[in-house]
């Protein structure tokens, strides 16, 4: 089948439909079992009717309209509703706080939300006045309308109803405004590293631009089978797990919980996805606590000429966990942690490597898998444009957003004087048109002589140690070099038996590194460090100490009566 090529989100929802008809587009994973199967063409239906009703609700074109609920098929449904009603979607995070929805409702003036019944309470803040439609709720008793005699915006709406009423009695007499390609179709609250959420304005043609162009590396297929681990309302997922799959024709499947280990596993043995859109973490969780362990115990592994057979076990065991037919495994959104990049390529496990920023719908960078070489993240998408500015990456092209919604501050902040967006990392390209990305510029520390130091190579360093959780490296108030760690179980444990361990770890660390980018002190953490959607940490919320007075016990690395794990005293190397 010939893949999409509409030039609106509505556009490509009504070709769709009437492409891939019976074939199924969506389903949910819930307690062992699969519910809610929707074809292409119930999508394109039901998303009419959202449309309709949104109409009925006097939301109008240009107006915004917020989704704030988990994975699951009646998020598209509500999404592409509102590109057909000409409205502009607003995606949130549901773990967002009550205050950043309520602030980012505000700013967006939003004239409508979608949401669920876990994620309702979270709207408290915003004006009762601005209807609330249940995405999740279904009522089989025949509706009248969205609004009853007497009643005021703001009650519960309930869209499997009013969809059905509507399919029937309204679809046809329904009128889609006229929308471009160059209108705006959603406004992305990003949830980054720098603490301030700003509105990222896509236009109909970012987001399709970036669709499409991501086919070269991405190449979807009406059978294949996508598993939905990432939350929608994050650009990465909602274009390239989401727009990308309808494209082709592919199935996607949500899970009704998130995906931690004991509800992933038994849904990747039951559905046997095809392919998967991942953050490092993923990747990183199941090499690290199951597979390296496993390996390096094996008699074959220590070995050099039974090596390789050791490594095609664990390959194959890595596949099992995944279901047995993962052909494409999509890592994006932070760094690929070396070793763990190093044992996939080991395996001939199929990663692809991108890079990306929701200012870019998100993809700038990708590859199909095994062909590019380690450490890259692939190549700049067909119909963008890079450049360097002192080792910073700026682009243009057909994916580069409009700007930040009434932001024009930091818009103009953003763009280069002729136009290219300044995305704020730092990278090269080879000979052969590969990107490296070296780091953040923010995360990028000058050494005594002028030396550039890349703090996340470090942090990379320090999280394949065997010991490390996660890091973060940063300057100290007198210029050194710090890394703030939160260690795992087995490195607590040989802490506790015998000490000594922070010290042998700086050391280790060092002993790779440059003289100017050598750690001055390791510190331990207690808690987990608060994360952005994509598991990036948020830098802006930490600092370094003052460091002590006290000589550290050279035993522990801790100061005299010191405990490794004080709360908000921690240890040091």
């Amino acid at each position: 089948m010939k893949p999409i090529e509409g030039k609106t989100l509505g556009g490509l929802c009504l070709e769709a439909a009437a492409l891939y008809k019976k074939r199924r587009a969506f389903q949910i994973y819930r307690d062992g079992k699969i519910y809610d199967l929707i074809s292409y063409r119930e999508w394109g239906n039901r998303s009419l009717a959202f449309a309709s009703l949104l109409g009925t609700l006097g939301v109008q074109a240009g107006d915004r309209v917020m989704i704030l609920a988990e994975n699951r098929p009646e998020w598209p449904i509500a999404y592409f509703g509102i590109a057909l009603g000409g409205a502009i979607s607003v995606p949130v995070l549901t773990d967002f706080s009550d205050e950043q929805i309520k602030n980012i409702g505000n700013h967006a003036e939003i004239s409508a939300l979608c949401v669920t019944e876990k994620t309702v309470q979270k709207c408290a803040g915003l004006d009762p006045a601005i209807p609330r439609i249940f995405i999740d709720r279904c009522e089989d008793g025949p509706v009248s309308g969205a609004l009853k005699a007497g009643e005021k915006p703001g009650i519960p709406v309930c869209i499997h109803g009013i969809t059905k009423q509507i399919s029937l009695e309204r679809e046809k007499d329904f009128m889609a405004p006229c929308v471009e390609e160059y209108d705006p179709a959603s406004i992305i609250y990003t949830s980054g590293t720098a603490g301030k959420s700003k509105g990222v304005l896509l236009s109909h043609r970012n987001l399709l631009f970036c669709a499409g162009a991501s086919r070269t590396m991405m190449r979807i297929y009406p059978r294949d089978r996508l598993l939905s681990v990432l939350p929608l309302a994050h650009a990465y997922e909602c274009t390239l797990g989401l727009i990308t799959a309808l494209m082709n024709g592919a199935s996607i499947t949500y899970l009704d919980k998130p995906p931690s280990p004991a509800v992933l596993l038994p849904a990747v043995q039951a559905l046997r996805p095809t392919a998967m859109v991942t953050v490092p973490l993923f990747i990183e969780k199941i090499y690290r606590h199951t597979i390296a362990p496993a390996l390096t115990a094996s008699p074959f592994y220590r070995f050099p000429l039974t090596r390789p057979l050791a490594l095609r076990a664990a390959g194959r065991r890595l596949m099992a966990a995944l279901g047995g037919s993962i052909r494409f495994f999509g890592i994006g959104g932070a760094p690929l942690a070396a070793d763990v990049e190093d044992f996939l390529r080991k395996i001939k496990f199929p990663y692809a490597p991108g890079y990306g920023l929701t200012e870019t719908a998100p993809l700038l960078a990708g590859t199909v898998p095994y062909r590019f070489p380690q450490g890259s993240v692939g190549s700049v998408l067909r119909g963008m444009e890079i450049r360097f500015a002192n080792g910073e990456i700026q682009v243009r092209g057909p994916n580069v957003m409009m700007g930040y919604y009434r932001d024009e501050e930091e818009t103009r902040a953003v763009f280069a004087a002729d136009g290219w967006l300044k995305t704020g990392d730092l990278g090269e390209l080879d000979k052969n048109g590969f990107l490296y990305i070296r780091g953040r510029l923010k995360a990028l520390m000058l050494g005594p002589s002028g030396e550039n130091i890349y703090l996340e190579e470090i942090e990379s360093l320090l999280n394949a140690s065997g010991l490390v959780e996660d890091s973060l490296v940063c300057p100290g108030e007198k210029g050194e070099i710090v890394a703030l760690v939160v260690l795992n179980q087995k490195a607590r444990a040989i802490i506790n038996a015998a000490g000594g361990v922070l010290e042998e770890l700086k050391k280790k660390v060092n002993q790779q590194l440059a003289s100017f980018s050598r750690l001055s002190r390791i510190e331990v953490k207690d808690e987990p460090f608060e994360k952005t959607p994509t598991h990036k940490i948020k830098r802006f919320l930490y600092s370094i100490q003052k460091p002590r007075d006290a000589k550290a016990d050279p035993a522990t690395g801790l100061p005299p009566g010191g405990s490794l794990f004080p709360g908000t005293s921690p240890g040091s190397a």
